[in-house]
């Protein structure tokens, strides 16, 4: 005799002692969360589940960088036991109730990413697992951005010395980098810079969205930040060391389009991990590059850094 499922109950945590409920799924960020809780970077309403009796079929969480807006949906997991289309069904009604619930009423819904195995499409458990979760945000109405190479340089690994091709000056506020990353967006092959040139922001628009958002919220000091000169001061690109709430990382790098093509983007990658790995207690520093940025992919490689994961982001229009 088959039994028809037991009524599924959606609900937030009712507080942070529910962390070990919510941990029963588990994903590769699960480390972070009592210490995202302390500091205020998740709460327990954006912190969600789906329950058939005792068991956790599915479960969601926002992130933010502690602000009362959750930014950026990072935590969607499914019990991948199930069959399908109970699996996705519970996916959909957790997804759509906790959104309803999370985000603010007319605000845009935050972008979804998250990690994947580097080899997810040849490994058919992790391929299973990985479109399980897409199907259910496309459902949603969400789209896929961009798939992006997760990057590691780890401890001991050679930094080549300085070429002599190219100077370095620290960052002299908001406006010198701001006036090198607008026209670094022409030709960009960031998917996130594409996007927001395609909605029609201007290059100027685009780089300040990009200051703010992301390079403004930084705490690391903004000495390590440097601009690349050629030896009579024209400018060449320029590269940010930074920590994140969890790593030291090369925050964003570019090069002016009128000096691509000559290798200065090794010189910079150089230079932004020099001054990361001469920080004390650097044991890795992250970085991330879209799959469709060849270019860089394979100046990180050269440099030494390991592709060890991958990511996705999807957005809805």
């Amino acid at each position: 005799m088959t039994h028809a499922p037991q009524e599924l109950t959606i609900r937030p945590l009712a507080g942070p002692q529910e962390l070990v409920l919510f941990r029963r799924l588990s994903y590769v960020l699960d480390h972070e969360l009592a210490e995202d809780l302390e500091s205020g970077r998740r709460r327990p309403e954006w912190m969600w589940v789906a329950l058939r009796g005792e068991r956790v079929v599915a479960r969601i969480a926002w992130w933010s960088q502690g602000g009362d807006i959750p930014l950026f949906l990072d935590f969607f997991d499914l019990d991948d036991t199930l069959p399908e289309p109970e699996r996705g069904e519970a996916g959909l009604r957790l997804l759509e109730a906790a959104t309803a619930a999370v985000v603010p009423a007319g605000a845009p819904r935050p972008e979804y990413g998250r990690f994947v195995p580097a080899d997810w499409r040849e490994d058919p458990a992790a391929r299973d697992v990985v479109e399980a979760r897409i199907r259910v945000m496309e459902r949603s109405g969400a789209r896929m951005l961009v798939e992006r190479l997760r990057l590691e340089w780890r401890a001991g690994t050679p930094v080549p010395a300085g070429s002599g091709r190219l100077r370095f000056r620290p960052v002299d506020g908001r406006e010198d980098l701001l006036s090198l990353m607008t026209p670094a967006m022409e030709g960009t092959l960031d998917a996130h810079g594409r996007a927001d040139l395609a909605s029609g922001l201007g290059a100027r628009e685009a780089a300040e969205k990009h200051y703010d958002e992301e390079l403004a919220r930084y705490t690391t000091p903004r000495e390590w930040w440097r601009i690349a000169e050629l030896p009579g001061g024209e400018p060449v690109g320029f590269v940010i060391p930074a920590r994140n709430n969890y790593n030291p990382i090369i925050a964003y790098i570019g090069v002016l389009p009128a000096q691509r093509g000559h290798g200065y983007i090794d010189d910079i990658l150089a230079e932004g991990t020099r001054v990361l790995a001469a920080q004390d207690g650097v044991e890795r520093i992250r970085a991330s590059t879209d799959l469709g940025n060849v270019p860089m992919a394979k100046s990180f490689e050269r440099l030494g850094y390991v592709n060890f994961e991958r990511s996705f982001d999807m957005v809805w229009d």
